[in-house]
Formats: C-alpha cells, sequence, structure tokens
C-alpha cells in the first residue's frame, strides 16, 4: 500500500490509448527538440492504482502537477490547452527553469488562443508598457530563428 505522500506508480501509456493527447504531446515535443535538444521527449504516464490519472513527464519519468483532465481527451483544442500546461508545468519545475523561453526577451511564454489557434504568448513588450506578443502556435517553435540584434 502506498503512504499518503508517495508518487503513484506509473506505467507507460500506450501509444493511441489518449489519440487527443498523443497529439498534442507530438506538438509539444516539437517545441521541446527545437527550444531545449539535450531532454528527451516528453511521455504521458498513468498511475497503476489509478489508471485515469495520467501525467505529461519527462523522458526519465519524472513529471510535476496534476493528472490530466480526463474530460480534455476528447476534443482537440482542449487536449492540446491541458497537455502544454502540464508540459510546461513538468518541464519548469523538473528542470528548474521556465520554458519555452522568448528567444527576443529571454521570458517563459505561456499558451493563449489566438484565433482558434494556440499559441506562446510572451509579456515582453507589455513589461515596456508596450503589448505582448504571440512568438508562435504551439508545435511550431521550431520555424522560428533568432531574432537579430541591433548592431550597437
Amino acid at each position: 500500500m502506498r503512504e499518503l505522500f508517495d508518487r503513484p506508480e506509473p506505467r507507460r501509456v500506450s501509444p493511441g490509448e489518449y489519440p487527443m493527447w498523443d497529439r498534442a504531446l507530438t506538438l509539444l515535443n516539437q517545441d521541446l527538440a527545437a527550444t531545449l535538444p539535450e531532454q528527451g521527449p516528453l511521455q504521458l504516464l498513468a498511475d497503476v492504482d489509478e489508471p485515469e490519472n495520467v501525467y505529461v513527464a519527462m523522458a526519465n519519468a519524472e513529471w510535476h502537477g496534476n493528472p490530466l483532465d480526463p474530460d480534455s481527451a476528447d476534443k482537440p483544442a482542449s487536449a492540446l490547452l491541458i497537455v502544454a500546461d502540464a508540459a510546461q508545468e513538468t518541464v519548469t519545475e523538473c528542470l528548474r527553469q521556465a520554458w519555452p523561453l522568448c528567444a527576443e526577451h529571454g521570458l517563459g511564454m505561456h499558451p493563449r488562443d489566438v484565433d482558434e489557434q494556440l499559441s506562446w504568448w510572451c509579456a515582453g513588450e507589455r513589461l515596456r508598457r508596450g503589448p505582448g506578443h504571440f512568438r508562435a502556435a504551439v508545435g511550431a517553435l521550431d520555424t522560428l530563428g533568432r531574432p537579430r540584434r541591433p548592431t550597437r
């Protein structure tokens, strides 16, 4: 029997068990590979004792945060948002660094809906009293080049 604060025993979720979460995780893994290429891909792990509890975990099976909301497993937009939030929390907490970072401002970005497409949003310009900006769609951070810095 597990103690109250013990981590649940994980099992790797089989491909196709949660197709919407699988698709969402594929996009997040593209962003992880583009921004932290030394990290292995994220994975879905389920609690052996409570199989409805599914987590987004690092390649080494570490995770942080709450299980994914089971109600999001059948809706693409909900699945992507839930998996993006969980992936960001796991990466940020396990690596002790903000993720993903805006290449222009060096600040952590957050997922937001833009015209029905989940995108990474940066508050960089807002800190200087300007508007925040959207950096890229979730899954498309690998399509961005490094911004040019003005020469001094």
